[in-house]
C-alpha cells in the first residue's frame, strides 16, 4: 500500500501530517515507512547510510524504526541564493546552481524509485511526502518531487490545503485548474489543515471544493497546538521568542542556519527564554548565553554576522558576563581564521574568524557524517549526538575540550571557560547533560524529559488525526 501527501503550497503542514499518520497506522499494527523523494533543507539528520532531512528522521521515529537514507533519497542543502549541495541516497553528489538542477533531475529519478521500491518490500504501507506544490507547473518537466514521482511510481495523492493562511478554496481548486489532466487524475482526495475555531463553519466551503474538483474530502484538521514540541525542519518555523524563564539564551538567525533543532530541548526548559535574533536586530547584551548555531555556508554566514553588527554585540555581551557556545559552523566562526583552499564555499582563500578561540579551521572536501557518543568531563554526563560537517578544526584551545570521544578531545574551550564550541549536534536532547550544563551557567533547569515529550506529542498528533481524518478511507485509497 502507498499514499502520497502533497500540498497546495509550501509549509501547509505536510511533514507533520505524515508523521502523525505514520504513528497512527503503526499503532494500528501496520509496518509503516515514510518517504520523501526530494527534500530541500539544511536541517539534516544522520541516518543509516548517510544523511537525510530532519523531518524524515522524525517520521521514522513515528514508525518506531531507525532512519535510513532510502526514506529521503535526494536532499538539497542550499549553500547560497542560487546553489545547493545535492545529497543522493545519503552521500554528497555535487553542488549545482539552481538553474542547472533541472538538467540533473532526470538522472535522479532512478535512485528515487530504487529507494522507494526497497521501502515497499519491507512495509505494509509507505506514506510519501511531496515537496512544495504540484501547482508549480513551471517546474513540472523532470519532476521527481510531486506528480512526476506519483505517476512514475503509481502512487495516489491526497492534496492538502492550509486554511490558516487564507484562500484555501483557491489553493485547492486553483491547483486542479493548472494541472494537466493526467496529473490531476492522480489526486483522489483532499485535506484541510490548520483550522482554528468551529470546523462546521467551513462546511459550505468544504462541499464547494468537492463539487468543483470531484475529489473526496477526507477531513478538516484543527490546529495542533503541541506542534512546537516536535523538531521543525523549515527555518521559517523558527519563532522569535520561546519560553519565559529568567535565563536568556540568544541565537542569531544566520542566513544558512542549519540543524537548528539543536535548540528545541532548550526552548522547553521552564527556566529558559530562547530568543531568535532576526537580521537587523541587535544581539541582547544582557543574554546569559549566546549560541552561534550551525551553518551550511560558514564563511558567508560569518560575513553576514559581521554585517549585522553582531560581532560587536557579542563582544559586549561577553564583557557583561555572557557565555558563548558555537555549534558546528558556529564553532568554526569562533576561531582565529577559516581557510578554504579549494573554494568549497566560494572563492579560495582565508577569512578572519571572531578570534574568541585559539583555533583555525581548514575546509576540506571530505564530509564527516556520523553518530557520536561523547563524555562531558565537566559534569560527568554522556551525550549521544551526531556530526555533519566539512572542515577540520585544530589549535591550542583544543587542549581544553568540551567533550571527549573515545578518550580523544572534541571541541574546545577558552581558558576562562566562557567561550566553548563543538561539532556535536543534538547534545541538548540528553536530559542529564542539558540540566548539568544549564545549571553550571546559573540557570534553573526543570525535570523535562525531551524524548518523552517528543513521544507523547507524536501519540497526541496521531490521536488528533485519527479524530479528524477519515483514516479508513485513506487506507482504502492506499490499497488501490
Amino acid at each position: 500500500m502507498r499514499i502520497m501527501i502533497q500540498g497546495a503550497g509550501s509549509n501547509v503542514g505536510k511533514s507533520m501530517l505524515v508523521a502523525g499518520l505514520c504513528r497512527h497506522f503503526t499503532r494500528q499494527g501496520l509496518t509503516v515507512r515514510p518517504f520523501k523523494p526530494q527534500n530541500m533543507s539544511n536541517n539534516a539528520a544522520v541516518a543509516t547510510g548517510g544523511e537525510i532531512g530532519r523531518a524524515q528522521a522524525l517520521q521514522a521515529r513515528a514508525c518506531g524504526v531507525q532512519p535510513h537514507v532510502d526514506m529521503n533519497p535526494v536532499l538539497l542543502k542550499p549553500e547560497s541564493e542560487t546553489g545547493a549541495q545535492v545529497i543522493v541516497q545519503g552521500q554528497r553528489l555535487t553542488t549545482v546552481r539552481a538553474r542547472d538542477y533541472a538538467a540533473l533531475k532526470p538522472q535522479l529519478m532512478a535512485p528515487v524509485l530504487d529507494s522507494f521500491r526497497r521501502l515497499q518490500t519491507e512495509a505494509d504501507l509507505v506514506i510519501v511526502e511531496g515537496a512544495g506544490s504540484p501547482a508549480e507547473v513551471n517546474l513540472r518537466a523532470g519532476d521527481i518531487a510531486n506528480m512526476g514521482f506519483a505517476r512514475a511510481a503509481d502512487v495516489p495523492v491526497i492534496l492538502t490545503g492550509d486554511i490558516d493562511r487564507g484562500g484555501v478554496i483557491a489553493q485547492l481548486v486553483g491547483t486542479q485548474a493548472v494541472l494537466d489532466a493526467e496529473d490531476a487524475a492522480m489526486i483522489r482526495g483532499f485535506l484541510i489543515n490548520k483550522f482554528r475555531g468551529d470546523p462546521r463553519l467551513f462546511d459550505d466551503g468544504y462541499h464547494l471544493i468537492e463539487q468543483r474538483t470531484g475529489w473526496q474530502g477526507l477531513g478538516v484538521v484543527p490546529w495542533f497546538p503541541q506542534a512546537h514540541r516536535l523538531p521543525a525542519e523549515d527555518a521559517a518555523d523558527l519563532g522569535g521568542t520561546r519560553g519565559d524563564g529568567e535565563f536568556l539564551i540568544a541565537v542569531p538567525h544566520l542566513n544558512r542556519i542549519a540543524n537548528f533543532d539543536d535548540l528545541d530541548p532548550l526552548a522547553q526548559e521552564p527556566g529558559v527564554t530562547l530568543k531568535i535574533i532576526k537580521p537587523g536586530q541587535p544581539l541582547p547584551v544582557e543574554a546569559d548565553l549566546i549560541i552561534l548555531p550551525g551553518s551550511k555556508a560558514t564563511i558567508a554566514d560569518l560575513v553576514h554576522f559581521r554585517a549585522q553588527g553582531w560581532d560587536i554585540d557579542l563582544f559586549a555581551a561577553l564583557r557583561r558576563g555572557a557565555r558563548v557556545l558555537g555549534l558546528c559552523g558556529g564553532y568554526q566562526m569562533l576561531g582565529k581564521d577559516i581557510t578554504d583552499p579549494e573554494g568549497i564555499e566560494g572563492r579560495p582563500g582565508s577569512v578572519p574568524g571572531l578570534g574568541l578561540l585559539d583555533l583555525s579551521t581548514v575546509m576540506t572536501v571530505d564530509k564527516r557524517v556520523t553518530e557520536t557518543a561523547a563524555m562531558h568531563p565537566a559534569s560527568g554526563t554522556r551525550v549521544k549526538g551526531y556530526e555533519i560537517h566539512l572542515g577540520h578544526t585544530d589549535g591550542p584551545d583544543r587542549a581544553r575540550p568540551m567533550f571527549t570521544v573515545d578518550g580523544q578531545p572534541e571541541g574546545a574551550q577558552r581558558g576562562d571557560g566562557r567561550v566553548m564550541g563543538s561539532y556535536i549536534h543534538g547534545m541538548f536532547t540528553e536530559d542529564a547533560f542539558r540540566r548539568a550544563f544549564l545549571a553550571s551557567l546559573g540557570a534553573s533547569p526543570g525535570v523535562v524529559s525531551y524524548d518523552q515529550t517528543v513521544e507523547e506529542t507524536l501519540d497526541a498528533l496521531a490521536e488528533h488525526l485519527a479524530t479528524h481524518v477519515d483514516c479508513a478511507r485513506l487506507l482504502d485509497l492506499a490499497r488501490k
